[in-house]
């Protein structure tokens, strides 16, 4: 019989995607207001993966990836997503997102994202929003899986990731990496 355990903290992950450098600027201290300082930002780059988003928000959409210092429980992630969806509602301009929040939880063996659009794949946390398994960690590199997105396969955010991998672990244990 498996004998349950506590999960380890993990590492919150947003990407985000934005247009206007203004807003960029107080969506970042809204999430900083909320999950602490951060330890990680990519420069923005042009997201060129789809045009799912182009409708809503326009053209020219630029992508960020940021984490946070602070640790989260894994259980907490319905929460996270609810309020970034508040915040994407609070940015909103007649009720159309100008900014496109993705939080999700980095830990050594997977990184999960928030979604609330159902799947086959995807599993139902709680409040409409689903936990989808987004990568999972092998033979020293996290790996797309059939369902991943697009932006998500890109080998520079793969390489990220598993730099904050390395980071979670010494966060967790105090011992520097190898």
């Amino acid at each position: 019989m498996s004998q349950p355990r506590e999960p380890q903290p993990a590492k919150l992950v947003v990407g985000f995607l934005f247009r206007d450098y203004a807003v960029q600027q107080r969506v970042l201290s809204e999430l900083c207001g909320r999950f602490g300082s951060m330890d990680f930002l990519t420069a923005p780059r042009l997201f060129t993966y789809t045009k799912y988003y182009e409708r809503e928000m326009g053209s020219g959409l630029l992508r960020q990836t940021g984490s946070f210092l602070d640790l989260v429980r894994p259980e907490n992630l319905a929460d996270i997503k609810i309020f970034t969806n508040s915040v994407e509602r609070e940015f909103s301009v007649n009720e159309q997102r100008v900014v496109n929040i993705d939080p999700g939880i980095l830990s050594e063996e997977r990184f999960v994202l928030a979604t609330g659009k159902n799947f086959t794949h995807r599993i139902y946390l709680r409040d409409g929003i689903y936990a989808d398994l987004t990568l999972i960690y092998q033979k020293g590199s996290y790996r797309m899986l059939p369902w991943t997105y697009p932006d998500h396969r890109d080998p520079l955010l793969i390489h990220f990731l598993t730099a904050l991998r390395r980071k979670l672990a010494f966060q967790r244990s105090g011992r520097l990496p190898r």
